[in-house]
């Protein structure tokens, strides 16, 4: 079934992946990631199934024939089980059919017979043979309409005359003498015929558990739980060497949509063209952890900055992929693997071995890593034999049938030195040392199986493909195919889908090149398809690349110049790159391929070609900040940063840094890594910490589970991705009247090894942040914080959104002001969501409110209200004929004699106010009678 919908898928949507559209297609994969349960790959059950091994099936069919009288007759009870209802058309139905008494070993029943009733009317039947043994068997079926959908299980009986069964096939006995089962009485099953069983299909999707389509977005760790299903498109191993197996694999249409026009098998030598699927790549520039791996840097002093590429770069020492800077040689299950030089501990150039967390960097287990002796530049020393793959074994359903269902074992494995060695992941134990001879290496280029050219002496080879799997000491065993083989080697341009390798050799004359012979061979016998000269001059045989049915062959002035691999025909050559740098040839010695285009990492910039056409279909470039840092420019004379490594692609993004073939001293400042949009050529992210700067060092390292390694010029590995956060908050903790606003306060830390309890800050600023941690940078000027949302949830469950706050970049803390709405208790939560550089993080405090304080009031004395006295007052004489207006006068008021109390009372602040107060009162009160007596 997934392979139908994921075709389908396909046709309705054929762009190329970019980051830029990923949410839109994880959330129209949700159909393929319902349907896809425990990874199975379902299938509707054809008209005949076929489980039993040769020879006719023994048992025979139908209502007894006239004349046949089985020693044993059996009632035999059938199961019918369908289920969901109710679904969503196009949605598949499990139906699993049984019968009891099962049939016994090695017999199976066969014409178990399916009636469907559509909500039309019309019928579709499904004839099958159960398993041997059990008389079990299961198919999906997809209804197309919506309606009630009927289902009727007919078991017709079925006849086992005596004698011997192997697998479901009969007698006659003479066709088998030993194995299987030996039956000396003949026994009959009788019919039965099962009640209907019911669907209800409906419009509507029905969803088994609740789906997150898409990546993980948040921090997360290993192991991934069983529940999380749809994750398993983001969360495989490095490295990657292409389709499971031949029965047990991603199907090619659920690869494709995935990763659309990208070869099935990685291109060549997994360090070549490197491409990683299935897992996610960093999403920021956020440094998560480093470990130092050697001395580097500049020494200053006498020696200025003047000094060697090994005083700068350090030498690196031993251990990594290719060995010598610390690089993982494996990333399985979240644990990454590595050998090293251990410091103090070397014991005659014998490498180390350890496992560590990606995520931490914490260091699980180590040990002396298992050697031989080998010659290195004339040399005896010892050869580290530490794992470089991992082998998966795949199970089956253990009562019988034959359906690989899982991964039953992961192994870690070795090929090298005349052996095939194997280590478990969990502790490092070797737990196979076989020998491969006549054989003493091989190219292992899918899993479970590897490629070796045997050389017979005169000119004569054989290229033997044998497989990994397994325990057997027999070499003869594993031997899949032994082919006549016309070259020395199994060339590094391999294209494994198209079943084609390229050999490209440099034809040489007066001294240099001037000419290319590539000749194509069919990996299945060895025949040799064609051979053709061109006169230009290969640039490296490391760039060159055999992938979508071609071959490309970089030339030093002419760019690429691409054959057909089946028919020899010249297909095209590239655009011309930009001049002077480009179109002369100077860049990586590597080039990879992906969503079908073709990578080049030259001097002036990063360059795609279409696989279809050779045309140029995007240009990166980083313009160098200072124009006297480099010497290199692109096509208008703007001076750019040189690029001569490769590059890792992964999730959609390549990952590449700069730097020059011979590092010039001084050493060019600026150069840094860049992270790049795979489709569109974009630019996502770049910071200032450089690659290792020699001229052969490695590419970008390894990529898994959203972590990056590199190796930095500094003499430390680099581990980019997301990291955990920490979030904390406070609040005032009493209680704060009701109209206080009141101060929630809090921080947001970075929890990474790399950088403790460092202010977390915000995407665009974390590459600035960076490179002042790791590089000594001045202090940024424009640091941005993260957002910090704060909520308040009441007494009464009551959620209040408080707001959204950002944090001060350079500490890391937050506050904000709030009034509370009413009484009571709040919880206040400030939360971090997270972002592509740190995983989400929250706190909680809590803060009372109590009541508002009272309103001020005059505070009113006791007080006793005096009699109205009147006042003396003498009539005038009245004299005749004059009267006089007699003067007025103020009444004559007595005061009251103070009577001295015995103590002195001690007098506070609030007692004066009150008795100014009622003074004020009492004056106020004489004055306000006696304005009455003067009206």
């Amino acid at each position: 079934m997934l392979y139908s919908t994921c075709k389908k898928f396909k046709e309705e949507r054929k762009l190329k992946i970019s980051t830029s559209n990923k949410t839109k297609l994880t959330a129209s994969i949700v159909m393929v990631l319902l349907i896809t349960s425990a990874f199975a790959v379902m299938i509707n059950a054809p008209v005949q199934a076929q489980f039993r091994g040769e020879g006719e099936a023994g048992g025979i069919p139908g209502p007894l024939q006239s004349g046949v009288v089985p020693d044993i007759t059996l009632s035999t009870w059938a199961l019918l089980s369908v289920r969901p209802t109710p679904v969503g058309v196009g949605q598949p139905i499990l139906v699993n059919l049984e019968t009891q008494p099962a049939p016994g070993s090695n017999r199976l029943h066969q014409d178990y017979t399916v009636v469907i009733t559509k909500p039309s009317g019309n019928t579709v039947e499904y004839v099958l043979e159960s398993y041997p043994d059990d008389g079990t068997i299961w198919f999906d079926y997809v209804p197309d309409e919506i309606g009630t959908y009927t289902f009727v299980f007919e078991f017709l009986g079925t006849y086992f005359p005596t004698g011997r069964y192997l697998d479901g096939a009969g007698p006659p006995a003479e066709n088998y003498t030993s194995g299987g089962t030996l039956f000396t009485e003949s026994v009959y099953f009788e019919p039965f015929t099962t009640p209907a069983r019911t669907v209800e299909v409906q419009e509507d999707i029905v969803y088994s558990w609740p789906i997150e389509p898409g990546p993980p977005t948040d921090y997360w760790t290993r192991p991934v739980p069983y529940e999380r299903r749809d994750w398993w498109p983001y969360i495989g191993n490095y490295p990657w060497y292409g389709p499971a197996g031949a029965e047990f694999q991603v199907p090619v249409e659920a690869f494709e949509y995935y990763y659309p026009d990208t070869n099935i098998f990685p291109p060549g030598h997994q360090r070549r063209g490197i491409f990683t699927p299935w897992v996610l790549g960093p999403e920021s520039a956020h440094v998560v952890w480093k470990r130092q791996t050697t001395m580097a840097g500049l020494l200053g002093g006498d020696f200025g900055v003047e000094v060697t590429s090994a005083n700068i770069f350090g030498g690196m020492g031993l251990g990594g992929d290719p060995p010598g800077y610390g690089y993982p040689e494996i990333i399985y299950a979240g644990r990454a693997y590595r050998t090293y030089t251990k410091p103090g501990a070397d014991t005659a150039g014998q490498l180390w071995w350890e496992s560590y967390d990606i995520r931490t960097g914490e260091v699980i287990w180590e040990m002396q890593a298992p050697y031989v002796m080998a010659v290195v530049r004339g040399t005896l020393v010892p050869a580290s034999i530490t794992p470089n793959f991992i082998e998966y074994t795949i199970g089956a359903i253990p009562s019988g049938g034959g359906f690989p269902t899982h991964v039953t074992a992961s192994l870690l494995g070795y090929i090298g030195g005349g052996y095939l060695i194997k280590y478990l992941p969990y502790t490092g134990i070797m737990t196979a040392n076989i020998s491969i001879a006549p054989l003493t290496s091989g190219t292992y280029y899918r899993n479970g199986y590897a490629m070796s050219v045997q050389n017979l002496g005169g000119g004569n080879y054989r290229l033997i493909n044998w497989t990994t799997l397994g325990s057997t000491s027999n070499f003869a065993s594993r031997v899949v195919s032994n082919i006549t083989w016309p070259i020395s080697s199994l060339p590094n341009t391999v294209d494994y889908q198209a079943g084609i390798a390229a050999y490209v050799q440099n034809i040489q004359r007066a001294g240099t090149y001037y000419q290319i012979n590539v000749t194509a061979i069919r990996l299945s016998d060895g025949e040799v398809l064609w051979s053709d000269v061109i006169n230009e001059a290969q640039y490296s045989g490391s760039s060159n690349m055999a992938d979508h049915g071609k071959i490309a062959v970089l030339t030093l002035n002419e760019g690429f110049v691409c054959w057909d691999l089946e028919t020899g025909n010249e297909v095209w050559r590239t655009e011309d790159m930009d001049y002077p740098w480009d179109q002369a040839g100077f860049g990586a010695y590597s080039v990879q391929s992906a969503y079908g285009l073709l990578y080049r990492q030259a001097y002036s910039g990063i360059y795609a070609f279409d696989w279809d056409d050779g045309s140029i279909v995007w240009k990166y470039e980083a313009p160098a900040a200072y124009t006297y840092e480099t010497p290199y420019t692109n096509e208008e004379g703007e001076t750019m940063y040189s690029w001569n490594i490769g590059a890792n692609i992964a999730d959609g993004k390549m990952y590449a840094y700069n730097t020059e073939h011979s590092a010039t001293l001084p050493i060019t400042r600026g150069w840094g890594l860049h992270c790049i949009n795979a489709t569109t050529g974009e630019g996502i992210w770049n910071v200032d910490l450089p690659g290792a700067a020699s001229k052969h060092n490695p590419d970008v390292g390894p990529i898994a589970d959203g972590y990056l390694t590199l190796s930095g010029s500094d003499g430390y590995m680099y581990v980019y991705g997301k990291g955990k956060s920490a979030t904390t908050v406070t609040a005032p903790d009493t209680s704060v009247p009701l109209g206080t606003a009141l101060l929630i306060k809090g921080t947001v830390l970075d929890q990474s090894p790399a950088q403790p309890d460092t202010p977390c800050v915000s995407t665009d600023s974390v590459a600035a942040w960076m490179e002042h941690v790791h590089l000594q940078r001045d202090l940024p000027a424009d640091l941005t914080g993260v957002p910090v949302t704060l909520t308040a949830i009441g007494s009464d469950d009551s959620v209040i959104d408080i707001g959204t706050t950002t944090t001060n970049a350079y500490y890391g803390t937050f506050s904000h002001a709030w009034t509370p709405p009413d009484e009571g208790t709040y919880e206040i939560i400030a939360s971090f969501a997270g972002d592509d550089s740190y995983g989400s993080s929250a706190a909680a405090t809590a803060v009372t409110v109590g009541p508002a304080p009272a309103a001020a009031v005059p505070i009113e004395p006791e007080t006793t209200e005096p009699e109205a006295t009147e006042p003396e007052t003498t009539e005038p004489e009245a004299t005749e004929p004059e009267t006089t207006e007699p003067e007025a006068t103020e009444p004559e008021t007595t005061e009251p004699e103070a009577t001295e109390p015995t103590e002195a009372p001690f007098i506070t602040t609030e007692v004066a106010i009150i008795a100014a107060v009622v003074i004020a009162s009492i004056i106020g009160i004489a004055s306000f009678w006696a304005l009455r007596k003067r009206k």
